[in-house]
């Protein structure tokens, strides 16, 4: 290929978010460029070089221009990469006393780093620069006068001066942004893709309810107001290029301003932004002003829930569009399945008429909107598959709420997804009205059901932490647990066999129908995936909230922490057989093996034992102990946790106990023990152990959660050996009468 004359058409690729391509070519072409071949994330195209500096300066969509001095085949090694960058003229390009900086992008079997790359590129850089006589330029990454563009896929090489210098996403405006902030440009593509362009000159309105820092709001300003996204950006590549322009560049940046001052006055499109952060809001108003465009755009403070229609748009029309959170992690669901499921609500209820766009990177959280996507875009946010979701509000509020969920996030294509059921044909949504879906309806009336079986025993027992649900439909893999005022959900993992999708979809609903169901709020139920672990992994920490609280299991006072471990820190499953130890604990010597929080020491301590002792192989745990033994006032000295694994500490222990209580874990692997532990086999080896710790006339407790548990019948010849599991389960337990096995065993 030729150098490139500045008289004839120059060759340049503009970049862009993958799945944006499309519109970037008709947008190239509208800037009066001629577009060329499309590439993954990126378009090829030909122009003169004012079109060149008018898509710098007005494109809405792309990353960067790059104006292509070189293109090369058949380089593999350093060596070639090296005479290929070499045959450019880089003189012609680089002024005197100029910084710059290589960005290299690919890879070859030889070269298989960035920056080895961008060295090789500046190497020959250097060297064409001393054949021509020119001093060696400076490098500096972070802010060079010039960026050099090369990329290297299959062999190819493209070499060229990145016109743009920083990514044309960054327009300037944004210096305050708010959690997760969308880019700027794929803001301004889900805007195109909602039409917006061609509402605003019809003057509609758009209001974003979660607006966040404001950057979809100032995108739809700046094209209401007909103002290039770049106007404002305080330096471009080009600026710093030899062959820069400046008496073109100058009468652009001319017409811009003209462009944009009669734009934001003739503007008549109203923008209406809510959020219920302070901090957010602030950032918007202070992007906003930046941006030149604070006039065109209404902040107010306000919750989703309490959303109301501004009564400036009581005639209008428009394009309610948001981009609301994603929940990657799954303790987040509970709150955003309500947030998606009241979106959709305001959105029916306040805005007939108006289109309803959502940005999402969790597609089936669109279920939770009540309404039909009558388009889809897959995109990329960052690294993240994403979709944009259009959906047609309904001229009668609620009309839209006839499909299971919605089938926002189902399918592929632009096209609705296949229905997997419908909503109940007898009772239709009335405005603003959330209606269940006839799966959800059937999950909700369960856990009535059952919170009306265990009313009766609730009010006797005064108990506040108890099971509502487990598994008790196959539909529905979740166990379900109230701790006071706070919930734990745990999903069972699904087996191969179960479609994910349909499993995350009755996940959904189930997280739906919880906080009416149960009379909480959203931010009160917690998620947790169960699935088989290995050692001590259910004790492993996942979160670190720290956000423990109290609860009461008869006299005792107990920490639960249901966001950073697996488990809560109470088990209860076992709440019959800590009430059985405190009532047999009166003046007796314990010991609890495997004691994990302690709390059946604590039932212990305060039904009268004289002294205990609590053993377990996990700090963190046995400091847990610790303190719910503060918290019930019991006497450090006489109540002691000791760290060890079990089977050291038997083989070496003296004291005699006269009650112990063992609860092992069905397996472990964990670094800290000797040995592996698997219940089923070495459960003789711990019980003759124990038993050689108990005093005569003393009892031992032994359990464990281990379902096909069968117990060695060879220790019922030396000890005397009573199965207690059906008499260990309360009301809220009955369904599981394999969740655990409990025997007691005494001397003979």
């Amino acid at each position: 290929m030729t150098e490139p004359s500045q008289n004839a058409p120059l060759e340049f690729l503009a970049t862009c978010p993958k799945g944006i391509e499309s519109l970037l070519i008709e947008e190239l072409a509208a800037l009066g460029a001629t577009p060329g071949k499309a590439t993954v994330a990126g378009v090829y195209f030909s122009a003169d070089l004012e079109s060149a500096y008018r898509a710098c300066l007005w494109s809405r969509l792309a990353n960067r221009v790059v104006l292509i001095l070189k293109r090369a085949t058949m380089v593999e090694s350093a060596a070639e990469l090296h005479q290929a960058a070499l045959g450019v003229d880089w003189p012609a390009h680089i002024a005197a006393n100029r910084t710059l900086a290589v960005d290299f992008h690919g890879r070859s079997e030889q070269i298989r780093h960035t920056r080895f790359g961008a060295q090789t590129v500046k190497d020959a850089v250097v060297d064409s620069l001393a054949l021509a006589g020119r001093a060696r330029p400076n490098v500096d990454i972070k802010a060079p006068d010039l960026r050099l563009y090369a990329h290297l896929h299959r062999s190819n090489l493209t070499l060229g001066i990145d016109l743009s210098g920083d990514s044309l996403h960054r327009r300037g405006y944004r210096k305050e942004v708010g959690h997760a902030p969308l880019k700027e440009n794929l803001a301004a593509a889900l805007l195109v893709r909602a039409n917006w362009p061609e509402r605003a000159k019809q003057g509609e309105a758009l209001v974003d309810p979660l607006c966040g820092s404001g950057t979809l709001l100032i995108e739809a300003a700046l094209m209401a107001a007909d103002q290039a996204p770049n106007l404002h950006r305080p330096r471009f590549g080009f600026e710093g290029w030899a062959g820069h322009d400046t008496a073109v560049w100058a009468e652009l940046k001319r017409e811009a301003q003209a462009r944009a001052s009669i734009g934001r006055k003739r503007c008549k499109s109203a923008l209406y932004g809510f959020d219920q952060s302070p901090t957010a809001l602030s950032a918007a108003r202070a992007n906003a002003m930046r941006a030149g465009v604070p006039a065109l755009i209404e902040l107010a403070g306000q919750s989703l829930s309490r959303l109301e229609r501004p009564a400036a748009l009581e005639n209008a029309r428009g394009v309610i569009i948001t981009n609301p959170p994603y929940g990657e992690r799954l303790g987040e669901l509970p709150e955003l399945v309500e947030l998606y499921a009241t979106l959709g609500d305001k959105a029916r209820a306040l805005f007939p008429g108006w289109t309803l766009a959502v940005f999402t990177g969790n597609p089936d959280l669109g279920h939770r909107l009540g309404l039909r996507a009558h388009k889809q875009y897959a995109l990329k946010n960052a690294a993240l598959d994403a979709k944009l979701l259009l959906m047609a509000i309904d001229e009668t509020p609620g009309e839209n709420a006839s499909g299971e969920g919605s089938d926002a996030g189902a399918g592929s294509g632009k096209g609705n997804g296949p229905e997997e059921g419908k909503r109940s044909a007898t009772a239709p949504a009335k405005a603003g009205e959330r209606q269940l879906s006839e799966n959800a309806q059937m999950f909700a009336n369960r856990l009535a059901k059952n919170q009306k079986r265990l009313k009766k025993w609730l009010k006797q027992s005064g108990e506040t932490c108890y099971r509502i649900y487990d598994a008790d439909m196959p539909e529905f893999a979740l166990a379900i647990d109230r701790y006071g005022d706070q919930i734990h959900v745990q999903e069972y993992a699904a087996p191969k066999s179960v479609n994910a999708a349909q499993a995350q979809k009755r996940l959904f609903d189930a997280l739906e129908v919880l906080p009416e169901a149960l009379g909480v709020r959203a931010s009160a139920i917690h998620v947790k995936r169960r699935e088989r672990q290995a050692g001590h992994a259910q004790y492993q920490k996942r979160g670190s909230s720290n956000e423990r609280f109290e609860v009461r299991e008869g006299q005792a006072r107990l920490w639960v922490n249901l966001r950073d471990y697996l488990d809560t820190g109470l088990f209860l499953d076992h709440r019959p057989v800590r009430r059985m130890l405190g009532e047999m604990s009166t003046n007796k010597r314990f010991l609890n093996l495997f004691c994990y929080t302690a709390t059946a020491t604590v039932q212990a301590a305060l039904g009268g034992a004289s002294d205990s002792v609590s053993v377990d192989m996990s700090n963190t745990y046995l400091e847990w102990a610790k303190e719910n033994f503060a918290l019930n006032g019991l006497d450090a000295r006489r109540h002691r946790v000791e760290r060890e694994d079990c089977f050291r500490w038997l083989e070496r222990a003296e004291s005699q106990f006269d009650l112990i209580f063992m609860d092992p874990p069905t397996f472990s692997n964990s670094k800290k023990m000797r040995d592996t532990l698997d219940i089923q086999r070495d459960h003789p080896r711990l019980i003759e152990l124990a038993m050689a710790r108990l005093a005569p006339g003393g009892t031992l407790v032994f359990s464990n959660n281990q379902r096909r548990f069968t117990f060695d019948e060879a220790l019922t010849e030396r000890f005397d050996v009573e199965e207690i599991t059906a008499r260990t389960f309360d009301p809220d337990f009955q369904r599981r009468a394999n969740a655990h096995h409990v025997f007691t065993l005494r001397h003979r």
